[in-house]
């Protein structure tokens, strides 16, 4: 069975065979091959050490981070990939929140947001709310359960990159348009 991936977008919410291959996540995985002629997501590392090669390449690219490196890295890139992938080693690792209000906010990323990797039902609303609108969870765990969890809050009190004004301020705006 092809992996699934979930998708989030102005036409709405689906779930749909994934034609991206994320490379290097998988331990003593050989990247200094050539690459798939297909769609890749390459580790940052690699983009580093190879950014002159990938950037020849007429299929589409993305780039994937660790919790433990630093957006700011690719800022000056971000035109060149159609998806930032963001790892979860463990769905205990929250920096990947941050790393994707950062690529949101800061740095204006407006391209596929994606997160990979130890990822559950349970933080697909929220990792949607700081501009996540790709999840690609692990085989074992059901993309199309996962899917209909993003409809468990129909309420939101904080702002976040998805709606940046608090409640208490939502219902204000309302009153004064009345």
């Amino acid at each position: 069975m092809p992996d699934r991936v979930i998708r989030l977008s102005g036409s709405g919410r689906r779930v749909e065979n994934d034609v991206w291959q994320v490379l290097g996540l998988t331990p003593g995985e050989d990247l200094s091959r050539p690459l798939p002629n297909a769609p890749v997501i390459v580790p940052l590392g690699i983009w580093k050490e190879r950014a002159a090669e990938l950037g020849e390449r007429r299929e589409p690219l993305g780039v994937w981070l660790r919790p433990d490196e630093d957006p700011a890295d690719i800022a000056t890139d971000l035109d060149r990939f159609s998806v930032v992938a963001v790892h979860f080693p463990k769905f205990t690792d929250g920096r990947g929140y941050s790393t994707a209000a950062l690529l949101r906010n800061r740095y204006r990323y407006r391209g596929e947001l994606r997160a990979i990797g130890d990822v559950g039902r349970d933080q697909l609303y929220y990792l949607a709310r700081v501009g996540f609108d790709a999840f690609r969870l692990p085989d074992a765990r059901d993309p199309e359960a996962a899917l209909a969890s993003l409809d468990a809050f129909t309420v939101r009190y904080q702002g976040s990159v998805d709606d940046p004004l608090p409640l208490f301020r939502r219902r204000l705006a309302a009153g004064a348009q009345r």
